[in-house]
Formats: structure tokens, sequence, C-alpha cells
């Protein structure tokens, strides 16, 4: 890692999870922080940490719940009354919240949810933002989730508010492609914190797959460092599920995630025959192979295939969700052990003209 040492990161969310494993990185690399939460008790205990292992000389600790009416604008304020520089802000604090919209969920706490999840985190970019580009230098880091590019019944607000944070931040890449200034999205998959239990989904199917938040901040931290428009964690398996979010109906996705987020069965599932499995790998390469052909084609045959595919739908059901992920697997297995296969002829390749040459 670099040194930054005198520079600061402002980090949203940093009690825990991948804020915690965030703020980590920052303290290893030289940074001052600023620590925002709602608990006051285990940031004091974390700053404690950084300070005896990293040697963080200045960490401040500001106790706020950001859901509440213009608490990004008292963070800020709270920050300037100390003379602090933010050169690295990172949006990581959110909520989720778990159920069929029109009948299980709370209107209270998903109106916190939108105002946590968008509000603080535009009003948040916005007074930051402004004095990065007085200085023409800073870097920000917005949390958003494979699930801000594809709809996911059961938790349909929430996905919501992370399409917000997705497509705003990509909207500011373009903004921001003249300056010294960048900003980043992390699409992380299901990862493993806290925030399935506070959500009320800790039993559902996704909860079978969750990712280890240390790598997921360790890809996010070297995408902001590297001015990465956006990140997805997890290698190929995930950048899989990102490309199918790109080339399947919405109808097949929405089916694909509300199989994904159901509740997890007492018993076994049926296993899924042999000819849907084929007949999704199919879709799946065939998406890979039209993701490549789609960039680099025209404004209007694009068109035509965004709306061929959402003509598409309809067609498949819920059990998509676990053939899906079976394909998938199936797919990197399958590059990964070409991959090798690939190396080993190599080598052979050099020992054969060596002895040739002998």
């Amino acid at each position: 890692m670099n040194s930054e040492t005198g520079k600061t990161a402002l980090i949203t969310g940093a009690s825990s999870g991948i804020g915690q494993e965030l703020a980590k990185l920052f303290a290893q690399d030289g940074y001052n922080l600023v620590l925002v939460g709602r608990s006051e008790e285990k940031l004091d205990r974390l700053a404690d940490v950084f300070k005896s292992n990293y040697g963080t000389e200045n960490v401040t600790v500001i106790n706020k719940n950001l859901a509440e009416e213009d608490a990004a604008q008292d963070v800020y304020n709270q920050v300037k009354a100390k003379n602090i520089t933010v050169n690295v802000l990172v949006n990581d604090a959110g909520v989720g919240l778990y159920g069929l919209f029109a009948t299980d969920t709370d209107w209270e706490r998903e109106k916190s949810m939108i105002h946590l999840n968008v509000l603080t985190l535009t009003q948040m970019t916005k007074l930051f933002l402004y004095d990065m580009l007085a200085r023409d230098e800073g870097k920000i880091l917005n949390l958003a989730s494979l699930l801000s590019i594809t709809p996911t019944p059961l938790m349909a607000v929430y996905a919501g508010t992370k399409a917000y944070v997705y497509n705003f931040t990509q909207s500011l890449v373009n903004e921001l492609k003249d300056t010294n200034v960048s900003i980043t999205a992390l699409l992380p998959n299901a990862t493993d914190t806290d925030f399935f239990n506070k959500a009320g989904a800790e039993n559902t199917k996704v909860t079978d797959e969750l990712q280890d938040p240390v790598m997921v901040a360790k890809d996010g931290y070297d995408a902001l460092m590297a001015r990465k428009s956006k990140v997805v964690p997890g290698g190929l398996k995930n950048k899989s599920y990102e490309v199918l979010s790109y080339v399947a109906p919405q109808e097949t996705l929405a089916a694909v995630m509300r199989g994904k987020m159901s509740q997890k069965p007492d018993e076994e599932e049926p296993t899924i025959s042999l000819a849907w499995g084929i007949g999704i790998g199919i879709a799946v390469i065939a998406g890979i192979a039209l993701t490549i052909g789609y960039k680099n084609t025209s404004d209007f045959q694009k068109a035509r295939y965004r709306y061929k595919a959402r003509s598409a739908g309809n067609s498949l059901s819920d059990t998509l969700s676990s053939v899906v992920d079976k394909v998938v697997e199936t797919v990197v297995d399958a590059y990964q052990n070409t991959k090798e296969k690939a190396g080993k002829l190599a080598v052979k390749g050099e020992e054969v003209e060596e002895e040739l040459a002998a």
C-alpha cells in the first residue's frame, strides 16, 4: 500500500462490516480518520485499535444517526469546525428491509432507509465534493450493490435505493472526468455482515453464499485508489452475474432474485433437470458473447437489443435462481480448468523446444 500520511478519510458506517474493514485499510495506509456512526462506544474502541496497531495520528469520532434530517450537514459542519480537510469520502452507511412491500414492511422504516441510503449519501457527496473540486483533489467511494443493477422482490425499496446510488455515481463519473477528483461505485454481492439480521432476512437462501467483507473492502479500496468508476468484488462468478443482469430480461432477473431472497425450505428442493441447466448455460454464454458484441455496435442496434431483451420475458420461472448459480459456477470452473491446462501445455511446449534446440 501507499503511504498517505497527513491525508484524511471520512467513513460512514465504520463501526462494523465493510465500513470497518475499509477504515482498517485506510489506517494501515497512513490516513487520519473521521469515523461516523450511531455507536460512539464501538467507534471509540476502533479508534484506540487503529492508534495502537497502525500508529494512526488523528481519529475523530462523530456520533450521529445519519437517517435524521440534515444529518449530513451536521457532520460537515463538525468537520469544518475542526479544520479537517477530507481527502477521501466513503459513503458506506446503509440499511435494508425485508418483506413484501404492500403488506409486510413498515413505512416508517422504509422512509428512514430511503433517507439514509439516498438523501444522506447525496447530501454528503454534494457538501464534500464541492470542497474537493475547489482543491481539484479527492476521491469518493459509494457503496452500491449487485442489487443496484437487478430488480429484487422482497427487498424492493432497498434495491431501489441502491439503483439510485449506482446511477448517481456513474453520472458523476462523467461530470468529474476532466478533474482530479474521482468517484467509484462498489457493487458487492451478499456479504457476511450484520446486514441481513438487521433487515429481517437472516433465513433467506442468499445467506448461504455470503462473501468475506475483508475481500469486498480490499477490492473496493483498490478500485478507489485506482480511480475506477466501479468494481464488482468476488472474481469471475460475480462478474458473470453482472453480465447476466445486462442481457437477461427483467422478468427473468426478478424471478431469479425472488428465488434467492425467499426463505430457506425445511426440506431439500427437487433437483433441477439437466435440460434446464443446459438451456440456462447456453443463455449465460450467449449473454457474455452478446455483451462483448454490444459494446462494439451502433446506438440503433443497441436499442434493438434492449427491446428484444425486454420482449423475451415471461418465459422462465422462480426455479432459475439455483440453475443460474450452478451454471455460472460451471462456466467459471471450466474457464479456470482451461486456463490451467493451457498453462501446462505452454510449459510442455517450452520443454520440447529446449530438447530440439539441444
